[in-house]
């Protein structure tokens, strides 16, 4: 991997966190911004900036053996799309500057999955599969976003065409795009083999994703219906969870093998995060906890960094801890845990103060200066992972096998 496009993504992540920090310190004291604003800069910096970024790079460094030019001038225009939305939203929110460069980043997009589509090369039938898929879901996704100006103009903002198109481009997006595109860049890692249990894993991945949509069209457009399909769709994700396990289990024991702890333990924490995402999901089986997660931003905001932090983000670290990029120096070790503590204990605080806000038991005392504390554990891990490879000279001494 080129260490330069990788530190450019963690930049963009760390960014991001900030941003975070500074959402949950605006609690506390004034930030002299507008928090809904600075929330949208939040949320396209991490995803865009970040979890797109990271994957273009993973992407081309496994699957495009013929590294053309193109992709290089391809990052950089994406990435400026991202500065702009960095700058843009914090002081406008979705107007004319902010909307330009939301729209450069989904047609570099679509070049993106052309490009990949034409030239990307693998043996594998695994990861030829898993790869268009989640190409196909990230065009998908970008729908929502093309359906949310005729929404806006013909009903409103508030209106349940504009959420829909909105949990539209959010699920299929995460659901779909980002999370199927690091399983990809997972079982070429474990060199996963075709068979009939990967066949089975692979239909009961697409057919849930698709059918688990029913349960945000149904915060805003219920119907007795959607709740099956949601229940169906759930239903196999759990069949996609059991043949996953199954799947990794033989090639887990290579890893722990033949890799560091730092890297078991990530790999074993973000696998973590997949089954708990998983069995939250069948909670939402039972329509209490599906309109208390709905009502109570704490569980949505939980929920999220859950599959962003802890699935996606967790997976995307692992790959970069595998690379000759870092040194396994102190900064590396306390980088990651810092990560991994920031991250559990704003999860298990959201969770404690949204189980009170459901029962009526009010706050947790000092809630949001706690949650601000436990924040500054992200970007100050995220901070110290860029240290080290920055600093880490090992790699531009090495062969260019991973660049």
């Amino acid at each position: 991997m080129q260490k330069k496009l990788v530190v450019i993504c963690l930049i963009n992540f760390f960014i991001a966190a900030m941003m975070g920090l500074a959402l949950r310190y605006s609690f506390i004291s004034s930030i002299n911004l507008n928090y809904r604003y600075l929330t949208h800069a939040h949320s396209h910096v991490a995803m865009l900036g970040w979890v797109y970024l990271m994957l273009f790079v993973l992407i081309v460094h496994y699957f495009v053996p013929e590294k053309k030019p193109v992709y290089n001038r391809l990052f950089w225009l994406t990435e400026f799309s991202v500065v702009g939305m960095m700058v843009s939203f914090p002081f406008q929110g979705y107007a004319v500057i902010s909307i330009t460069f939301s729209t450069l980043h989904i047609l570099c997009s679509y070049y993106f999955a052309y490009l990949i589509w034409k030239h990307h090369k693998t043996k594998s039938i695994v990861t030829s599969k898993l790869l268009k898929a989640s190409l196909l879901f990230m065009l998908l996704s970008t729908i929502g976003v093309w359906c949310l100006g005729p929404a806006v103009s013909m009903l409103g903002q508030a209106s349940a065409f504009y959420q829909i198109a909105i949990q539209f481009f959010l699920h299929f997006q995460f659901n779909g795009w980002f999370l199927i595109a690091v399983i990809t860049v997972f079982f070429h890692i474990l060199g996963i083999n075709n068979s009939k249990e990967f066949k089975l894993f692979f239909n009961f991945l697409i057919a849930s994703t698709i059918l688990t949509l029913a349960l945000p069209i149904q915060w805003f457009a219920p119907h007795e219906t959607l709740l099956w399909v949601n229940g169906i769709g759930v239903i196999l994700q759990l069949f996609t969870l059991f043949f996953f396990l199954k799947i990794i289990k033989t090639k887990l024991l290579e890893v722990i093998k033949h890799h560091t702890k730092l890297i078991v333990y990530l790999i074993s924490f973000s696998i973590l995060c997949f089954l708990i995402k998983i069995l939250l999901q069948v909670i939402t089986l039972i329509p209490e906890f599906s309109e208390a997660v709905y009502t109570h931003r704490n569980f949505v905001i939980g929920f999220i960094h859950l599959l962003m932090l802890g699935v996606i983000s967790g997976f995307l670290l692992s790959f970069i801890a595998k690379s000759n990029l870092v040194s396994y120096s102190k900064s590396l070790y306390i980088g990651i845990y810092s990560f991994i503590l920031g991250f559990v204990l704003t999860e298990l605080l959201l969770l404690i103060q949204g189980y009170k806000f459901y029962y009526g038991n009010g706050m947790i005392s000092n809630y949001y200066l706690l949650l601000f504390i436990f924040s500054v554990f992200l970007p100050l891990g995220i901070f110290l992972l860029l240290f080290n490879i920055i600093k880490n000279s090992n790699h531009e001494a090495q062969t260019t096998k991973t660049s």
